[in-house]
């Protein structure tokens, strides 16, 4: 019997016989997991065979959406891709704003289910009941924007949401991305997955609407959460300067990653953001209908080498890892090569790690002289970023081995090469570092998908950004009291932190929004006032922690184990030059300790990293 709040349905596609079918919700799952990423979770742990490559025609991909996923919601233009990694082989789950996600709702369905692969290229068109799948055959080797336009062509009236991989996916590269408009699922590989399933593209478009227990109520409670995304300063911040505009204080406050982790800052970053305002930037925008935050940025290169059609991007990692990274002073470069990450559907992340990974393996000697391809490996050459990027994208010459990441790439280089390899679990290293606030350091090691910065959380916000997001009323300690230098305790809060941040992927709405204001009790009242079933932020805080656990239960069936829970000791190191060279502080002393302290606050066992049977048996998962 379908539920307030959602839209009640899944639809499962199958890509080898080219049929769809249409299921009803997993009320059970619903109880125990809510939606989006808790959902998806369930479902994959449930019909995934373990041990299975990614990239083989049996495995399943998940496009999730969760029962805040609605335009009029604060951050509900969201959608989460559900997925074992290619370039982790663990866990993955990737989210982008737009407006696919509540689309996908409006059309009946909160999950769609893609299985098997087909014989030819295929697109998916989804329209309410009607599901038809398309040959991409011309689709094949175009760009992002390319496919977009085509794809938009040949739909039937009606506005549609169009989601569509690049020519990196077509590739297999294993950090490739699912693009929407502008914006991307970027890490983990979800292009690839579905590149190997021969689907390039998917287009929705519904016109239903998911009923509401109490509208009046859920009026009130947005207004007066609306009210307080207006006045919060971060708010205000991300609608002025972007994620982009995070550059400066964060180069100064030791949390720019600089030079491959050599250094947690360049010194460069103010003189590097405002070339950017003043070359670069044209105005804000908002990801999805209804964003009150507008942290997008529309920009271009005018003129010169580089020059850039105008377009959705200068996100603060895409930049940092095309400058910082690799030291590239020359922002139309860095602009220009996020472009083409975009163009050609690669995670701009995962890219500008793997260019920093292959220039130090050059400047030690061990990178192999055929695999330079024609042209010198530097430190600072912004000229030699694009064309690497469409190397990789093609999986041409040094960008062969690079696609596969830079775990993969260490290994097979050898001599040393794993120094230089950051990662945890496979996933490349974001531009956030550790040695700014220690507590970012277990979110890294202890990551269901790997080293990430923003899911599940940016531990560094809370005991260095002093950011409590209304979770001290839950028992995380008042950041202002809390020494950003000190590892005593970090354990402990990185687990409330995630239990707390992982709930806006559960709940299917954009996590930047709980940086502006949104509480926890925030999304309770919305979601009582939508379903008609009394939530309360403590009932929140156990349906994620029993989904946090359930990821990691996936990743312990794929063959993880404590060992993949390390930080490099790059990361955990004092800084090699810059402003913290000589402040010891900032290194990270006893991880071990701190991890031991957080498998401890989990209920894990602390020393395997396992989910004990008590907190398996408390969380209720069998």
């Amino acid at each position: 019997m379908k539920r307030k709040g959602y839209a009640g349905s899944q639809l499962r596609l199958h890509l080898d016989k080219r049929t769809a079918t249409t299921e009803e919700l997993s009320w059970e799952a619903i109880d125990n997991y809510l939606g989006g990423t808790g959902y998806a979770a369930k479902l994959l742990y449930d019909e995934q065979k373990p041990s299975l490559d990614p990239l083989e025609a049996e495995s399943k991909f998940v496009f999730s959406t969760g029962p805040l996923t609605l335009n009029k919601i604060p951050g509900g233009g969201s959608v989460s891709l559900c997925f074992k990694s290619p370039l982790s082989n663990a866990w993955c789950e990737s989210r982008a704003g737009s407006d696919f996600g509540p689309d996908m709702r409006r059309a009946g369905y909160d999950h769609i289910i893609v299985e098997g692969q087909s014989s030819e290229p295929v697109y998916v068109v989804i329209q309410d009941e009607h599901v038809e799948f398309r040959s991409a055959s011309h689709l094949v080797g175009k760009t992002v924007s390319e496919k977009r336009s085509l794809i938009e062509n040949d739909l039937p009236a009606g506005r549609f949401s169009v989601a569509c991989i690049g020519p990196g996916g077509e590739n297999l590269v294993r950090f490739a991305t699912v693009m929407f408009q502008d914006r991307a699922a970027g890490r983990g590989g979800a292009g690839a997955v579905l590149g190997a399933k021969n689907m390039l593209g998917i287009a929705v478009s519904g016109s239903k609407r998911v009923d509401e227990a109490d509208s009046p109520q859920l009026k009130e409670v947005l207004r007066n959460a609306f009210q307080t995304i207006k006045n919060d300063p971060v708010s205000i911040g991300f609608k002025e300067n972007g994620t982009i505009g995070d550059i400066p204080g964060n180069d100064d406050g030791g949390d720019w990653p600089t030079k491959n982790w050599q250094s947690n800052s360049w010194g460069k970053g103010a003189v590097l953001f405002d070339r950017y305002n003043e070359h670069n930037f044209i105005k804000p925008y908002g990801c999805y209908r209804g964003c009150t935050i507008s942290c997008g940025r529309k920009i271009h290169v005018g003129e010169g080498p580089f020059k850039t059609p105008e377009h959705g991007g200068a996100e603060y990692e895409s930049i940092s890892c095309f400058t910082a990274f690799v030291l590239n002073e020359d922002m139309d470069a860095a602009v220009h090569s996020t472009y083409l990450c975009n163009e050609f559907g690669l995670d701009t992340i995962s890219t500008g790690s793997a260019i920093a990974f292959a220039f130090e393996s050059a400047e030690n000697g061990i990178l192999p002289e055929q695999l330079e391809g024609g042209f010198h490996l530097r430190w600072g050459e912004g000229a030699s970023l694009p064309v690497l990027v469409k190397m990789i994208a093609r999986r041409e010459g040094i960008g062969d081995l690079l696609a596969d990441g830079v775990r993969k790439a260490a290994k097979q280089i050898g001599h040393g090469a794993e120094a230089f390899a950051v990662h945890v679990k496979g996933l490349e290293g974001p531009a956030h570092d550790p040695r700014s606030g220690k507590a970012l350091a277990i979110t890294y090691g202890t990551g269901n998908r790997g080293m990430c910065h923003i899911h599940p959380v940016e531990a560094m916000a809370w005991d260095s950004g002093k950011m409590s997001f209304g979770l001290i009323d839950y028992g995380l300690k008042d950041p202002d009291t809390v020494d950003r230098w000190a590892e005593e305790g970090k354990g402990k809060a990185v687990k409330l932190l995630q239990d707390g941040l992982s709930l806006p992927d559960i709940l299917g709405t954009c996590k930047f929004f709980m940086y502006a204001g949104i509480t926890i009790d925030h999304w309770a009242a919305m979601l009582s006032a939508l379903t008609g079933i009394d939530f309360d932020g403590k009932r929140l805080l156990e349906i994620s922690e029993r989904v946090y656990n359930l990821q990691r239960l996936f990743n312990l069936r794929e063959g993880l184990s404590k060992e993949d829970d390390i930080v490099p000791q790059r990361v955990l190191s004092q800084p090699m030059f810059g402003k913290y060279e000589n402040i010891p502080e900032c290194a990270i002393h006893d991880y071990q300790k701190m991890l031991r302290e957080y498998y401890l606050a989990r209920g894990w066992d602390p020393e395997t990293g396992i989910p004990t049977k008590d907190t398996l048996r408390r969380l209720g998962i069998s």
